[in-house]
């Protein structure tokens, strides 16, 4: 059933498949059992797309109300056995997964030995849709969440830090009005740490040079190693990404910094809000021992 509400979302064997992680073989195999069970054609095969038959139609409607009454009787379950007990489905965003994740599994692993952890490494759009369509039970993004529904909690807030080619003329810390000088480099559209960077270059009266953008963090400072420009990285990335890059200055901006705050979300309607509350204060203990610079909420 599951299957099926993911191709009748999609309407296209590859991206149902992609998005329950599966092969299209696997996905196709589970559709026909579901229309050898019900004895009847849900869909309609055809060489470019799928399209829904009439019982497809009454199907995907009922199959969306019993999935989350499925979802809702197994989160109910687990949080009678326990805290952090069984499996649980994590999405994180991509500018933090690399820097949060090392501190913080060993703790759950060693808090929690009966999670049954699975991450997901996402952006934000996608892991928030996947979030609210029941797919994931938990995520780590920057806030606010982009959708209703979602509850929020805190973790911590990081400054974002100007990288600079080291022959760059920058000294003590910068005014924002900076960037006005500079062609700030960006990562792809998709990225939330993109919007963030250009909120800060919008506040500062400059605008991002338009020629050169990246997929990744690691991407993005190694393209101001060899001089393309600058960019803005979080305080949480700056130990690893920079010792990866050659000929960087590090410049801290004047209070008050500009700055994102990362915090876990959940759904309102999860009856798991007591141990994502258990999961959040985990985290904050990993990230305070843990040498990165951040702030915890107040």
């Amino acid at each position: 059933m599951r299957a099926f509400a993911a191709l009748a979302e999609h309407l296209h064997f590859r991206d149902a498949a992609a998005a329950l992680r599966m092969s299209q073989p696997a996905l196709s195999g589970a559709v026909a059992a579901l229309e050898e069970s019900l004895n009847t054609r849900l869909v309609e095969r055809t060489t470019r797309r799928v399209l829904l038959t009439a019982a497809g139609e009454r199907v995907a409607r009922r199959a969306q109300h019993i999935l989350a009454d499925l979802d809702r009787l197994v989160d109910e379950v687990h949080a009678v056995r326990g805290p952090l007990v069984g499996p649980l489905r994590l999405g994180v965003i991509p500018t933090v997964a690399p820097y949060l994740l090392p501190p913080v599994l060993p703790r759950l692993a060693a808090g929690f030995p009966d999670l049954e952890l699975s991450v997901h490494e996402e952006q934000t759009e996608t892991i928030v849709a996947e979030l609210l369509a029941g797919r994931l039970d938990v995520v780590v993004l920057a806030l606010p969440a982009p959708a209703h529904g979602v509850t929020e909690l805190t973790l911590y807030e990081e400054d974002f830090v100007l990288v600079a080619p080291a022959s760059s003329r920058l000294d003590g810390p910068v005014q924002r009005q900076v960037l006005n000088e500079l062609d700030v480099i960006l990562l792809n559209e998709g990225h939330c740490l993109r919007d963030q960077a250009l909120d800060v270059c919008r506040e500062a009266g400059a605008r991002a040079a338009a020629a050169t953008y990246a997929t990744s963090l690691s991407t993005l400072v190694q393209l101001v190693s060899g001089g393309l420009g600058v960019t803005l990285v979080p305080e949480t990335a700056l130990p690893v990404e920079t010792r990866r890059a050659p000929g960087l200055s590090e410049h801290r901006f004047a209070a008050p910094a500009p700055f994102r705050r990362i915090g876990l979300g959940y759904r309102a309607t999860s009856p798991r809000a007591d141990e994502f509350r258990a999961l959040a204060d985990t985290i904050r203990a990993a990230v305070a021992e843990s040498d990165v610079n951040v702030r915890q909420p107040a």
